[in-house]
């Protein structure tokens, strides 16, 4: 059997890594979902983790990158339509563990302070969430990260993910103006935006958005919202 963590790189899922192999030590498997659209600080992130964990972390992929299954479903994510999570993360892995000898476990960063989320791999998975276990809450995680001196990317889930704020648009088109860019390009063959119309005052297309930083328009202070788990676990 196998022993399985999901290691996406965000905070709780970092953590878990590490804990976990400090308080039940034994020949972990570890797994990400990589999309092909992440930032360079979350590659060196992940690089960075195998260090620490003293093993590679293993890329459970789709077939396709983001860009090729944006091309294969003829659509862009969006807050309407985000099958990007369910193509690219959920059911590569739910299709790796059917591969996996019987009773493999996947050990999952769920917190003791969201006790009311479910699984996302459905019934047919053996899972742990150690962090219940533990009774670990967000502050825990936060602590053994600041102890260990363990830093987390600002993003940890897609360039192009349509959940971001218009700050984290704006960081992406000042920081890394080629893929903001490669997501102007797509969004002029698709006819179509990431971001949803009306949504704010501000324009949904990025061409147009790209304009409005360039103004100097000013952003009002925004709070991070974690809506995609898997992304950001």
């Amino acid at each position: 059997m196998k022993h399985v963590v999901g290691l996406s790189g965000g905070k709780d899922s970092t953590a878990l890594a590490l804990r976990l192999a400090e308080l039940e030590p034994r020949d972990y498997e570890y797994i990400c979902n990589e999309t092909g659209n992440e930032l360079p600080e979350m590659q060196a992130h992940w690089k960075n983790l195998e260090l620490l964990l003293g093993k590679p972390i293993k890329r459970v992929r789709y077939e396709l990158d983001l860009v090729g299954t944006i091309r294969q479903v003829k659509m862009l994510p969006s807050v309407f339509g985000r099958w990007c999570t369910r193509m690219l993360k959920i059911e590569p892995t739910i299709e790796y563990f059917e591969r996996l000898p019987p009773g493999s476990v996947l050990y999952v960063g769920l917190r003791a302070d969201e006790e009311e989320r479910k699984g996302l791999y459905g019934e047919d998975i053996d899972i742990r969430f150690p962090m219940r276990e533990w009774g670990w809450n967000e502050a825990d995680v936060w602590r053994y990260l600041d102890n260990n001196g363990v830093h987390i990317p600002t993003r940890t889930d897609c360039a192009w993910c349509p959940y971001q704020r218009l700050g984290e648009w704006r960081n992406l088109y000042f920081e890394y103006p080629d893929i903001y860019n490669e997501g102007i390009f797509l969004e002029d063959e698709f006819g179509h935006t990431f971001r949803s119309p009306g949504r704010d005052t501000w324009p949904a297309d990025l061409r147009s958005l790209a304009k409005e930083f360039d103004s100097g328009r000013k952003l009002r202070q925004y709070k991070r919202d974690v809506t995609c788990r898997v992304c950001r676990l």
